[in-house]
């Protein structure tokens, strides 16, 4: 899970807007249980008493919303948020991080004050469902929900860029939320206000914090960018139509961000299957574009990228695929809106790219990174049909299947100093940090740095992948018997039998050896200003 914090100032009088009416929604119906409304007082006992009246003498029914009752309690919910802080705490998100636990620290602390204030008793039957003590407003398993909803809708717009998937994502949270706002009434343990109330405090209250806190505004990154200081005008975008399900949809709003801001209508040049895009890039490069747009997923732009190294024409990225390597290790944009917009309109930063060559191989390029043994194999097993279904879940499962796969005995040299032999599962070469899941594999690992980044594993039983799952995740620098580092400017990786290799996750084939050179700062991208 990388957490991608960028936005439009736009989103922060949104969600700002809305936790406001939630938190107001809440005051008024305080206000109005305090004053003992009487409407409201007769709409609470003739809804509580139908739904007690539905429930009882239904058995199964009632261990079924004890069940929801539980899962969905608030230190169910609250232990979830900390969990999910402490992995944003882990990536340095500490804006995400600090903002999950003060909204939730809030919410626990006005909840039980409003409690002790109000001391409004729960609805009282002769034959309870099940038996709670405590006073009723605002229900605490409400609020909770409407925490757990707030914050995870906002986590999800943080970190899923596809709008089908998100709107997927956001419907089930919001109906685990009315799930558990709706067991409560139920239940007969609280009436209709306790979890409006409820629900409209524990969600109002991250969407206030979440204005205040969260830098929604386009943030630069890394060291200045270089400009070209003339503002160019011409763009051509190399499109994977593979990778989107409404190309006319994409076409449109580029059309339109390139209308906006004063550019030439842009020309397309679509991939196939034979060719990820070097001719397209040729032929937009001919043709005179100023800005080369990839807009696919990390092979789409690896191939751009290759043929746009050392020409000086910027490299634009709509990230369209699974992982998006390049684009979530420069942190761009992951929206096809914003990511347009940083084309268009962002400045030029300079990084590096690889060149790379073997057995088999023609020299080629990557920006992210390339490996060979059980790495390769699982790029290679995550289908695009599975990586279509799962997301990058799919690279878990072809992990898991691909877990045996064979270590071979393997040299490498850096910077020509003699080969150091190894008997490895996996070598990777890495121009960046980030693996999926923001995974620091190559924790030292700079874009722009100039220098390449090897990492050598070397389990030899599960203890061992035990050791390097800790040694990966605690950002361990120091080589063992299991996982051992290196950095320089030229590497080579010889095997003694054909394995499976990848650039930037895609398969390549097998064979025995890859050879990498840096190419420092040879490749202009273009992200925010």
């Amino acid at each position: 899970m990388a957490f991608n914090v960028r936005g439009r100032p736009g989103r922060r009088r949104v969600v700002g807007w809305a936790g406001g009416a939630l938190l107001l929604t809440y005051a008024l119906v305080w206000a109005l249980v305090a004053a003992g409304w009487s409407p409201l007082l007769r709409l609470d006992t003739d809804l509580v008493t139908d739904a007690y009246q539905v429930v009882r003498g239904h058995d199964g029914w009632v261990q079924a919303l004890e069940v929801v009752a539980i899962v969905g309690s608030t230190a169910t919910v609250r232990a979830l948020l900390l969990l999910v802080a402490a992995v944003a705490l882990f990536q340095r998100r500490t804006v995400v991080a600090t903002w999950l636990v003060v909204s939730a620290v809030l919410e626990a602390v006005i909840v039980q004050t409003v409690k002790l204030v109000q001391q409004r008793p729960r609805p009282a039957w002769p034959e309870p469902l099940t038996e709670i003590a405590g006073y009723g407003f605002p229900s605490g398993h409400a609020s909770g929900a409407g925490l757990l909803v707030a914050t995870m809708l906002v986590l999800t717009h943080l970190l899923v860029s596809r709008r089908s998937l998100r709107r997927a994502i956001d419907a089930g949270w919001i109906g685990v939320g009315l799930v558990i706002a709706l067991d409560r009434v139920l239940l007969g343990v609280h009436y209709p206000s306790d979890v409006v109330a409820g629900v409209a405090l524990g969600s109002g209250l991250p969407l206030v914090v979440a204005a205040v806190a969260v830098p929604w505004a386009v943030i630069e990154i890394g060291p200045a960018p270089t400009t070209t200081g003339r503002r160019p005008s011409w763009l051509g975008i190399v499109l994977n139509p593979t990778k989107v399900s409404d190309p006319a949809g994409l076409r449109r709003l580029v059309a339109a961000a390139a209308e906006r801001h004063g550019w030439q209508p842009p020309c397309w040049y679509e991939t196939t299957a034979d060719d990820a895009g070097i001719a397209m890039t040729h032929q937009a490069l001919a043709d005179g574009a100023e800005v080369i747009v990839a807009a696919g997923g990390d092979g789409t732009v690896r191939v751009v990228s290759s043929e746009l190294a050392r020409t000086g024409v910027p490299l634009g990225v709509v990230p369209l695929g699974t992982g998006n390597l390049l684009a979530r290790n420069l942190e761009l944009p992951l929206r096809a809106t914003e990511a347009v917009e940083a084309a268009l309109s962002g400045q030029d930063r300079a990084i590096d790219v690889v060149r790379v060559s073997g057995d088999g191989l023609p020299e080629t390029c990557f920006t992210v990174m390339g490996g060979l043994g059980f790495d390769a194999a699982v790029m290679a097993g995550a289908s695009d049909a599975l990586k279509a279904r799962m997301g990058w879940r799919a690279y878990v499962v072809s992990a898991v299947r691909n877990l045996h796969y064979p270590a071979s005995r393997v040299e490498v040299s850096v910077d020509d100093a003699p080969f150091v032999r190894f008997r490895a599962r996996t070598v990777v070469i890495g121009n960046v940090g980030l693996l999926q899941a923001g995974i620091p594999l190559l924790p030292d690992a700079r874009v722009d740095d100039g220098m390449l980044d090897v990492v050598v594993i070397t389990p030899q039983r599960l203890s061992g992948w035990l050791r390097v799952v800790v040694r990966v995740l605690t950002r361990g620098r120091v080589s063992d018997e299991s996982l051992a580092r290196m950095t320089g400017t030229q590497v080579v990786v010889r095997c003694n039998q054909p394995v499976a290799r990848q650039l930037d996750g895609d398969s390549i084939g097998e064979g025995r050896e890859l050879r990498a050179r840096v190419m420092a700062g040879t490749l202009l991208v273009r992200v925010p200003r």
